[in-house]
């Protein structure tokens, strides 16, 4: 008896939970609150198309306008593969990188892909990071409770 009561019970709640949520107004929908004290996202980038390049810096730009996140929001750009063409100081991505470094986002290059690709550190803009892999970096932030962004 008391197993078909906690089912009982258990449905009831399910069915009011899924009505009160198909009440919600979609017009008065604002966006989530920022309810927390920081927030940490991680960006990652793997190619070289201009496209994938401009639109990777464009979400991040938006995140740190995002009015709920000011002041609440450390971002990281981790970059790998193809996408090192980003920070490669014959690039024309400069002013790009310097606004986002500004703005406090870590800006984060994979050892591995410099080894793979025979890339020196020189070729890069002097105010990258490193990290010994791009990989490696996602899983630890990821672990750590960062959110993970691939535009």
């Amino acid at each position: 008896m008391k197993v078909f009561r906690l089912a009982c019970l258990a449905t009831l709640m399910a069915f009011s939970y899924k009505t009160i949520a198909q009440k919600a107004d979609p017009l008065t929908f604002n966006g989530a609150q920022a309810t927390e004290k920081m927030y940490r996202a991680i960006y990652q980038l793997n190619s070289e198309e201009e496209k994938k390049i401009k639109s990777t810096l464009k979400n991040i730009q938006n995140a740190l306008d995002d009015p709920r996140l000011k002041g609440k929001l450390q971002i990281e750009l981790i970059v790998h593969g193809s996408g090192v063409a980003l920070y490669m100081n014959n690039g024309p991505y400069q002013a790009e990188l310097r606004a986002l470094l500004d703005n406090g986002v870590i800006l984060a290059q994979c050892e591995n892909t410099l080894r793979e690709r025979k890339i020196g550190k020189d070729q890069l803009w002097p105010f990258v990071s490193f990290a010994p892999s791009a990989n490696g970096e996602l899983i630890i932030r990821q672990a750590e409770g960062w959110a993970y962004i691939h535009p």
